[in-house]
C-alpha cells in the first residue's frame, strides 16, 4: 500500500500556506506551458495538422507535455523548501492527461473522418482516470496480484490474466506509435503529390501502414512474453475465416492494392461506377470514395472496381461529348438551319471549337424533324447540365431569330368524314 501511504502523506502535507504557494507555482507552470504552446503554434501554423496541436491550444499533446515538465521542475525546485503535497498529486494527473491527449490526437490524425474516434477517446479516458485512482489508492498492486493468479494454458504455454492485460496495454501503445508513424509517413508522401504520382504514393502509404501494424502487434506480444507459437491455432482459425466468411474483405484489400498499382483509377479521376458518377477523392485499402458533383459520396468496395465495368472519363481524354435534341416543323429548310444551330452552340463559352459542334438529322418524329446537336466540353467536373442549358438557350434564340417553329404535338381524332380534324396539343 505504498501508493496509498504516499497519497495520505501528500494530503497531510497540504498546509494552507504551503498549498497556496504550490497553487501559485502550479498556475504559473500551466501559464508558462500555455505560452510556450502559443508561441510554438504560431511558428508551426503552416506545417499542417499534427498531433502536437489541436483545434484549441490545450487540445494537442504539446500542452500537457509542457505542463508536466514544468510541474516536475517546480516539484524538484520546491522539495527542499516546503512539503510538495499538491505538486505530488499534480504530476500523475498531468501524466494521465498527457496519455489521454496523445491517444486522442493520434487516432484523429490516423482516422480523421471516423465516427468511432470520439467513443474510443472517451473509453480510453475513463480507463486512464480509473487506473490513476487505483494507483493513488493503492488498490492497483492488489488487483494485479489477483489477476496474476488467474491462469490457463494455450498451445502448451501458461498465460495469466495479468499477462493478457499487459499485452493489451503494450499492443495499444505500440499500435498508437505505429499509427502515428504511418500517418506521418503518409502525410509526407502525399505532400505535393500531383497527377499520377498520388496513386503510387497512396499505395506506398497503405503498404507501409499495414506492414507497421503487423510488426507492431508482433513486437507488442513478444515484449510481454506471449510466444508467437501460441498463436498458431488462432492463425489457422483466422485463415479458415478468411477462406470462408472473410473472403470478400480480403478481396477488397487485395483489389485496393491492385487498383493503386495498375493506376486504372487515380485520385481526382471522373468515373462512373454502377450508375454513380463523380470524382475519386480517396482510395482506401478496403474501399474507394467517389464524390458526385451534387456533393453526395459513394463508398465503393474495391472488388467492384476490379470485377465490374468502370467508366473512367479522365483516363485517356478529358473531353466529353454532350448532346441535346430539338425538333423543328416539317417543311423547314433543315440544310440551311443546321449550320446556324452549330454556330449558336459554338458561341457558348464552355463549348470547344475543336472538335467543333455538329448537328445531325437524327429522326423523323411524329410531330416534327428531330435534330441532335453534338458538342464537346473539356471540364466535365464543372457539370454538364448547366452547359446543356446554355446551349439550349442559344438554340432557342437562334430559332426565334430565324422564325423557325418548334412544333407542338398533334393528334388526329377519327369520326364521321365531315368531323375529321387535327387538334393541336399545345396551348391555345
Amino acid at each position: 500500500m505504498q501508493n496509498l501511504t504516499s497519497l495520505q502523506q501528500a494530503l497531510k502535507d497540504l498546509t494552507p500556506q504551503g498549498a497556496a504557494v504550490e497553487l501559485v507555482v502550479l498556475v504559473g507552470a500551466l501559464a508558462i506551458a500555455y505560452g510556450l504552446v502559443w508561441l510554438a503554434r504560431g511558428r508551426a501554423a503552416s506545417a499542417g495538422p499534427s498531433i502536437w496541436f489541436g483545434r484549441r491550444l490545450y487540445d494537442g499533446v504539446l500542452f500537457p507535455l509542457a505542463a508536466l515538465l514544468a510541474g516536475v521542475v517546480a516539484r524538484w525546485a520546491l522539495k527542499d523548501l516546503l512539503p510538495v503535497g499538491l505538486l505530488r498529486l499534480a504530476v500523475p494527473i498531468l501524466t494521465s492527461l498527457l496519455l489521454i491527449r496523445l491517444s486522442a490526437q493520434v487516432l484523429r490524425t490516423a482516422f480523421p473522418n471516423s465516427t468511432l474516434v470520439r467513443r474510443l477517446e472517451r473509453t480510453f479516458s475513463w480507463m486512464v482516470w480509473g487506473g490513476l485512482v487505483l494507483w493513488l489508492t493503492g488498490a492497483l498492486p492488489f488487483l494485479m496480484e489477483e489477476m496474476e493468479g488467474v491462469q490457463w494454458r494455450i498451445g502448451g504455454a501458461s498465460i495469466s490474466l495479468l499477462m493478457l492485460l499487459q499485452g493489451a496495454i503494450s499492443a495499444g501503445a505500440v499500435l498508437l506509435l505505429v499509427l502515428w508513424l504511418s500517418a506521418t509517413i503518409e502525410s509526407q508522401l502525399l505532400r505535393g503529390a500531383v497527377g499520377s504520382s498520388i496513386s503510387a504514393r497512396k499505395m506506398a502509404a497503405n503498404a507501409t501502414r499495414a506492414m507497421l501494424l503487423v510488426i507492431g502487434v508482433l513486437v507488442a506480444l513478444t515484449a510481454v512474453g506471449i510466444p508467437i507459437s501460441a498463436l498458431s491455432v488462432l492463425g489457422g482459425a483466422i485463415g479458415v475465416g478468411i477462406g470462408l466468411g472473410l473472403q470478400k474483405l480480403a478481396a477488397n484489400y487485395v483489389s485496393g492494392f491492385v487498383v493503386l498499382a495498375e493506376q486504372s483509377l487515380r485520385i481526382g479521376d471522373l468515373v462512373r461506377v454502377d450508375g454513380f458518377e463523380g470524382h475519386v477523392t480517396d482510395i482506401k485499402t478496403r474501399y474507394t470514395v467517389i464524390r458526385a458533383l451534387s456533393g453526395r459520396e459513394s463508398i465503393v468496395p474495391n472488388e467492384m472496381l476490379i470485377t465490374q465495368r468502370v467508366e473512367n472519363l479522365s483516363l485517356a481524354d478529358r473531353n466529353v461529348l454532350v448532346s441535346t435534341v430539338v425538333q423543328v416543323a416539317y417543311g423547314s429548310d433543315v440544310e440551311a438551319l443546321m449550320p446556324q444551330l452549330a454556330s449558336a452552340a459554338a458561341g457558348v463559352p464552355r463549348v470547344l471549337s475543336d472538335p467543333a459542334p455538329g448537328v445531325q438529322l437524327s429522326n423523323f418524329a411524329a410531330d416534327g424533324l428531330e435534330l441532335t446537336v453534338l458538342f464537346w466540353i473539356s471540364d466535365p467536373e464543372n457539370g454538364q447540365g448547366n452547359v446543356r442549358s446554355a446551349v439550349n438557350l442559344a438554340l432557342l434564340r437562334t430559332l426565334d431569330k430565324l422564325g423557325v417553329q418548334i412544333p407542338f404535338p398533334q393528334r388526329v381524332l377519327h369520326g364521321p368524314p365531315a368531323a375529321q380534324t387535327a387538334l393541336p396539343m399545345g396551348p391555345g
